[in-house]
């Protein structure tokens, strides 16, 4: 069985996701594409197989809701009966963050993922124009792995000034502002051990970062989103879908945030 050609599907097939099978039925009086889907006895809706946009995908019932992969419309399926709400909650909080005239989005670009270092610093201000921008001599190896994904090599960063030296400008641009960040505690854990280091103490450290309002943009995203984990019991986190560089990957988290302000559904 192929899940990548519908037509192929047959009428009735089980599906895993998340570690937990799915049943698909296809009502008895039509040979089109179409699916009930079941979880265990209780029915979570029909799916039709959508081939608009020019690739196969998923439609969730009446709706114009539409899924490229099948695990993803059966998570939409999923969702809990609470998520109507908990998305509402998210766009307001998104409005709110888009009214604040200081709201500023951070990117920090690491040596890898386990304590990482900076190897580059970006913020813009609500409309995308550029705050700070640079890149950071880390004064530590950088991950092949990272390297593979934001492409900033040692080559690259030789030469570059510290985090100690950047540090007047990067005060500049932050202080006093409203930081949204995608997997905030990523990039605020990466600033906060580089503030350590410079200035020897958790404590000056953590005060420094105590001069912006944080927030992080990818755990309200993944509730815009709406696609359950049954496995994990909570919301699918997305991908950002920036190039993995600094300011543009700060541009992206702003149209992601504007995404979430709207009332259109994913």
């Amino acid at each position: 069985m192929t899940l990548t050609d519908p037509s192929l599907l047959d009428d009735l097939f089980t599906h895993e996701v998340d570690g937990r099978p799915a049943q698909f039925v296809r009502p008895a009086d039509t040979d089109l594409p179409n699916w009930g889907v079941y979880d265990g006895g209780d029915f979570l809706g029909m799916l039709y197989s959508d081939q608009s946009g020019g690739g196969t995908g998923w439609r969730l019932g009446q709706s114009h809701e539409r899924h490229d992969v099948l695990d993803d419309a059966v998570r939409a399926l999923r969702r809990p009966r609470s998520w109507p709400r908990e998305r509402a909650q998210v766009s307001d909080w998104a409005r709110r963050l888009l009214a604040d005239e200081s709201l500023t989005a951070v990117d920090v670009e690491t040596t890898g993922l386990n304590e990482p270092w900076a190897v580059q610093i970006a913020a813009t201000d609500r409309s995308g124009a550029v705050l700070f921008d640079a890149y950071l001599d880390p004064r530590a190896e950088i991950e092949p792995g990272a390297v593979a994904v934001h492409k900033i090599t040692p080559e690259k960063v030789a030469g570059a000034p510290t985090f100690g030296d950047l540090l007047p400008a990067l005060t500049e641009a932050l202080h006093g502002r409203t930081c949204v960040a995608y997997n905030m505690p990523f990039d605020r854990e990466c600033l906060e051990r580089e503030l350590r280091r410079h200035h020897g103490s958790a404590e000056s450290a953590a005060r420094w970062l105590g001069e912006c309002r944080w927030h992080d943009a990818m755990e309200p995203y993944a509730v815009w989103k709406g696609l359950w984990s049954v496995k994990r019991g909570r919301y699918r986190s997305q991908k950002l879908g920036g190039p993995h560089t600094a300011v543009e990957d700060c541009r992206f988290l702003l149209a992601r945030v504007r995404e979430m302000a709207s009332s259109d559904r994913p």
